[in-house]
């Protein structure tokens, strides 16, 4: 039997570890705002002297990102540095040989959110409106909250249909938006691998993204650096096949299991976390026991 994760604190946990790879939706806001004390605790952990990055799945880059977290009311003192698997994406694709073998592509056809171009414009390719007129997919979002399944499948099929590779900037399977749970672009990406399309994932579980954040800060050794997120199968599991330590909050997407689910739910995909953080906060009340005990 897996040793059960222990529920700890960021107060624990800041003794222990140097580094902090934090996600952001799930973990520190949902997909409207911050969770409460989730500003104070990042600016706490930051004056504590730990370096941070925020390693968040999302298809734009890590400097939009970052100015939507002041927005949010987080200070942008309060984290070293903000990367996303559109970042990666973004580097990765300008030697696209090592991912798109031939010729390099010139006509992009984007599913996202808000219709960002932004990866289409970085590689200085034309963005196109249908994707029979691509001879590259990008995937870094979806609007499934307005569009439904069916109706992005039959907007990928032409392109399926003739082979035309695809490249998902974030494989995150479900989204946070106004408290509700939403398919996002992994969803999409599964859609076009059932059709016979070809995709690439970037982004967490997969290793390129930690490759990149570890090279960012300055490739400490990895046990002094501790992952945190609100996915099994996306920040723990990718933290734990890179060889890092990890921790999974209990708000996010699995918020709606109760312990005892979550638990057979971590035993039924052999995904366990080294920790639980109840929350993203320095200190407060831990639902379901205090801090140093085992979860169950």
């Amino acid at each position: 039997m897996h040793n059960l994760p222990e529920i700890t604190s960021l107060d624990a946990l800041s003794l222990n570890y140097d580094v902090f790879l934090i996600d952001q939706f799930g973990v520190l806001r949902d997909g409207e705002a911050a969770y409460p004390g989730a500003i104070d605790a990042l600016a706490k952990l930051k004056a504590k002297g730990s370096k941070i990055v925020i390693l968040s799945n999302s298809g734009r880059s890590g400097a939009y990102n970052a100015e939507r977290l002041v927005t949010l009311g987080f200070s942008a003192r309060s984290f070293d540095y903000f990367v996303t698997s559109g970042d990666v994406a973004s580097s990765l694709l300008k030697s696209v040989d090592s991912f798109l073998p031939g010729k390099r592509p010139s006509r992009i056809f984007t599913i996202s959110s808000g219709q960002d171009n932004s990866l289409a414009n970085a590689l200085d390719c034309q963005s196109v409106s249908s994707a029979a007129d691509a001879d590259l997919i990008i995937i870094s979002g979806s609007e499934t909250e307005r569009i439904s399944l069916d109706s992005y499948r039959e907007i990928l099929r032409p392109a399926a249909s003739r082979g035309i590779p695809c490249v998902c900037t974030n494989p995150d399977r479900h989204k946070l938006l106004n408290g509700d749970i939403f398919p996002s672009a992994g969803a999409l990406a599964e859609i076009y691998e059932d059709m016979g399309g070809l995709v690439t994932m970037i982004g967490k579980p997969y290793r390129q993204i930690y490759e990149y954040a570890i090279a960012v800060v300055g490739s400490p050794p990895l046990r002094s650096v501790v992952a945190i997120g609100d996915s099994l199968g996306h920040d723990i599991a990718g933290a734990r096949s890179f060889g890092l330590n990890s921790a999974l909050t209990r708000t996010g997407v699995h918020a709606h299991l109760s312990e005892s689910q979550l638990f057979s739910q971590m035993e039924s995909e052999r995904i366990f976390p080294n920790y639980i953080l109840p929350a993203f906060v320095m200190e407060g009340s831990f639902k379901g026991g205090r801090p140093g005990t085992a979860f169950r």
